[in-house]
C-alpha cells in the first residue's frame, strides 16, 4: 500500500475544498470499497480526506413528504428504518440483499453509490483494462465475462471498450424510486437525479459518474410516491450467500381494479455500466393488462438492443433469458400482492 496523508476537515465545505485543490486526494467514509482498492493497488491517493461525521447520519421527513437520507447514514440503519421498510420496501430489500451485516454496519449511503465495478480484470493490475488504464484494452471481451454487461456497453474500438457492470444493489432500487442526489461542490449545492448520476462507458470508461473531482454527495432524497409502497427487489446471484448480482430487478406497480397497469417503475442491475432504468419496459406496461403476455412483451422491449459479450471463456448471452425470467417473476409477485392488498382493503 502506498503511503498517504490523512486529513479530517471541520466541515463538509472544508472537505470539498481540500479534495478539489488536490488531484491526488479522495474522500474516505465507510471505506468498504476504498480500503480494498488501496490494498490491491488500484487506488493510490496522496491524501485521504475523512468525511465521517461531516455529512448527516439522519433520516429526515421533509415538509413535502420526501424522505431525506444523509450521505453518512449506514446501510444497516437505512435498511432497518421503519419508514423505509413501509414506504420504500424495494430499498430496504436491496440493502439486505447487498452485503453482510458487518459490511452494512460500515458502508454509507454516499459511499454505496460510488463503489466501483467488481470486474476481475479491473481489479487485476496485470491485465489490460480501459476503466483502470484508458487505452489499454478490455480483457473481458475475450476472457471470463459471466458478470458483465448486455446493455449500454462499449464493445469497440478497443481503446475505449468496456463491458463492466455497476455493483450496487441500493442504487438499482433508488433508480426505480426516482431518488434525487444532493451534491456539494465549490460552487455550492446541486441536485442530480439518480438516473443521471452514473455514466455509460461511452468514450471514457474510466469515469463512473458525472461528479467532478471534489464534489461530495451529502444526501439522497426519496420523493413521496404512493407506487413506491408497492415496490420490491429481486436478485439472482451465483450462490445463496452474499454475492454480486448476475441480474436484479427493482420494480413497483400500480394495478387498477380491472387489472390494467396504471403506472410502473422498473430498474435492472447486473446488466450495464450503471443501474439501468428500464424505460422501454415501463412504457410497454402502462395501460396494458397485468398478464403474462404483457410482462413478456415488456421484457422483449427492453432487450431489443441488448448485446451480450461473446467470449470463448463464457459470455453473457445467458443473461437475456435470465432478465426475462427475473422480471416476469417480479411483476407476477407485485401483481399478486396488489390484488391481495385490494381484497384486504375492500372485503366486499
Amino acid at each position: 500500500m502506498r503511503p498517504f496523508a490523512y486529513e479530517r476537515p471541520d466541515d463538509a465545505a472544508g472537505a470539498v475544498a481540500t479534495v478539489t485543490a488536490d488531484p491526488d486526494a479522495v474522500f474516505l467514509a465507510g471505506g468498504t470499497n476504498l480500503v480494498d482498492h488501496l490494498r490491491l493497488g488500484l487506488a493510490t491517493p496522496g491524501t485521504l480526506v475523512d468525511v465521517t461525521g461531516l455529512t448527516s447520519t439522519e433520516i429526515t421527513d421533509l415538509p413535502d413528504g420526501s424522505l431525506r437520507v444523509g450521505a453518512g447514514v449506514r446501510n444497516a440503519d437505512l435498511a432497518a428504518d421503519e419508514r423505509v421498510r413501509t414506504r420504500y420496501p424495494a430499498l430496504a430489500q436491496a440493502l439486505l440483499a447487498g452485503a453482510s451485516g458487518q459490511l452494512r454496519n460500515m458502508a454509507t449511503t454516499g459511499g454505496n453509490l460510488l463503489q466501483r465495478t467488481r470486474c476481475v480484470y479491473f481489479q487485476d493490475l496485470t491485465t489490460p483494462c480501459n476503466k483502470r488504464a484508458p487505452g489499454s484494452g478490455c480483457s473481458a471481451l475475450d476472457g471470463w465475462a459471466r458478470h458483465h454487461a448486455v446493455l449500454g456497453a462499449t464493445h469497440e474500438p478497443a481503446g475505449v471498450a468496456c463491458v463492466a457492470t455497476h455493483p450496487s444493489d441500493m442504487a438499482v432500487a433508488l433508480v426505480a424510486l426516482d431518488a434525487q442526489v444532493r451534491v456539494l461542490g465549490t460552487d455550492g449545492e446541486r441536485t442530480v437525479p439518480i438516473g443521471d448520476l452514473h455514466r455509460l462507458p461511452g468514450d471514457d470508461p474510466s469515469r463512473d459518474t458525472v461528479l467532478a473531482h471534489g464534489e461530495l454527495i451529502t444526501a439522497v432524497d426519496l420523493p413521496p410516491s404512493p407506487i413506491a409502497a408497492h415496490s420490491t427487489y429481486r436478485k439472482v446471484r451465483d450462490r445463496a450467500s452474499y454475492a454480486f448480482a448476475l441480474v436484479s430487478v427493482a420494480a413497483a406497480l400500480d394495478v387498477a381494479d380491472d387489472g390494467t397497469i396504471r403506472d410502473a417503475r422498473v430498474a435492472l442491475g447486473g446488466v450495464a455500466h450503471r443501474p439501468w432504468r428500464a424505460t422501454a419496459t415501463e412504457q410497454s406496461l402502462v395501460g396494458a393488462p397485468a398478464t403474462e403476455d404483457t410482462f413478456r412483451a415488456a421484457a422483449r422491449a427492453e432487450l431489443v438492443d441488448a448485446r451480450p459479450v461473446e467470449s470463448p471463456r463464457g459470455g453473457t448471452a445467458f443473461k437475456l433469458p435470465l432478465v426475462t425470467a427475473t422480471l416476469l417473476a417480479t411483476l407476477r409477485d407485485l401483481t399478486a400482492r396488489t390484488a391481495a392488498t385490494t381484497t384486504r382493503e375492500d372485503p366486499a
